[in-house]
């Protein structure tokens, strides 16, 4: 016998009685770049925005954004970007200029796919024709609109910059632009909404056709003006009513629900967001950016950048404000809470794939979730069911040691 095994090389960590073996075949590798300035911060937002100065930094902020990623090229590791999303904070506020500099840097550092999904999300009030007509020219490729609502006494209740008429007018200037593929974010569950307040503006967004609609509940966040001054919202049963009465009028117009919150015409799924849902890899750069990272060894590690712009670009420091290998113990829930929003789920050997572990991991919480009918019986497949999409913090429990 000699020294050489055929065998894949074990990592261990967490749970050290369940070996994890080397990843033959990285998973895709996304890019996530945050802009983290807005006209006005809203008050149910919890995510790293901050309200903009009349001149934006924005040649200082590129340059830091290039740095930042030219500290995570090690893990790349031969991969190109399948996608690149721009989120915020709002960066359409970010010039054609500063974006194309940007775009360039990256394409410089990591190849691009050929057929490349490149999103910027952008608010109604932001919007200005010959700005997106340019973005398009860059290669931006997908919009993602804020909309939240049409209804002037929402979106004033929301805090929102536009009205219902910018609204529509961003929708059709984005056709204009060159965009054919786009989504509107829109809300429900909005402070004293009805079900027929909630209806009218999605046949509003659905006249507007969208190729994604991204529609989901208003909750209320720790850190937000909402949380410490609760708006009133709609009872449970209307909420319920909404929930119901909204998936069949999507479905009714062609739009499939694919994920928890999100619908897409045929073909027209938010490619970014999938490799999120099916644990692929993403670098994120910019203030309070997250990653998440695979290396051929077996290790998974998240990531996380510096939160406070005004940090991020001060050169004395770090990019990174920190890292976390996940363990073994914790790579079925990290896994399914990703895998299992979405409404058809994910072939059962993903999970070796993507996490090196063995599939027998799963089998207790598999077992589990299965006698309590949140998880089909499907040895093919990890899928909720129908309960199990509704309760699906019970179901993620049983996979938590």
């Amino acid at each position: 016998m000699t020294g050489e095994s055929t065998a894949s090389p074990l990592i261990f960590g967490g749970d050290a009685q369940t070996p994890r073996a080397a990843l033959s075949v990285l998973p895709p590798l996304a890019l996530y770049i945050h802009i983290p300035w807005c006209v006005r911060k809203c008050p149910y937002c919890d995510f790293n925005s901050h309200t903009a100065s009349p001149v934006l930094p924005e040649e200082e902020y590129v340059d830091a954004l290039l740095a930042d990623l030219d500290q995570d090229l090690h893990a790349v590791h031969g991969r190109e970007l399948s996608s690149i999303f721009f989120g915020g904070g709002t960066p359409s506020l970010f010039s054609a200029q500063a974006l194309g500099r940007l775009l360039k840097g990256v394409e410089q550092r990591i190849a691009f796919a050929d057929d490349i999904e490149i999103t910027l999300e952008a608010n109604p009030g932001t919007f200005e024709q010959d700005k997106f007509v340019a973005y398009r020219k860059l290669g931006i490729n997908r919009l993602s609109i804020g909309i939240q609502s049409f209804q002037q006494e929402k979106l004033q209740a929301l805090g929102r910059i536009h009205n219902g008429d910018e609204a529509v007018r961003a929708a059709g200037m984005a056709r204009q632009a060159g965009f054919d593929n786009f989504n509107l974010d829109l809300m429900h569950g909005l402070p004293d909404q009805s079900l027929e307040d909630a209806l009218a503006d999605l046949r509003t967004a659905i006249a507007l056709k969208p190729t994604h609609l991204s529609w989901y509940q208003l909750t209320l966040e720790p850190n937000t003006v909402f949380w410490n001054q609760p708006p009133t919202l709609p009872e449970d049963d209307t909420l319920w009513d909404i929930q119901e009465a909204g998936q069949a009028l999507l479905a009714e117009h062609g739009y499939a629900q694919y994920e928890v919150s999100a619908y897409a015409l045929p073909g027209r799924p938010a490619r970014h967001n999938l490799n999120y849902w099916s644990f692929g890899d993403f670098i994120g750069i910019g203030a309070g950016a997250h990653g998440k990272l695979s290396h051929p060894d077996g290790r998974i590690i998240r990531t996380w950048k510096t939160r406070l712009p005004k940090d991020y670009l001060n050169p004395a420091k770090s990019f990174q404000a920190g890292e976390k290998a996940l363990g073994n113990d914790e790579m079925p829930f990290e896994f399914l809470m990703n895998a299992l929003r979405l409404t058809e789920g994910v072939e059962s050997r993903l999970y070796p794939e993507r996490t090196g572990m063995p599939l027998e991991s799963l089998a207790e919480g598999r077992r589990e979730a299965e006698q309590s009918g949140l998880l089909q019986v499907e040895p093919s497949r990890l899928v909720a069911t129908e309960r199990g999409q509704l309760f699906l913090n019970d179901l993620l429990q049983k996979f938590l040691t």
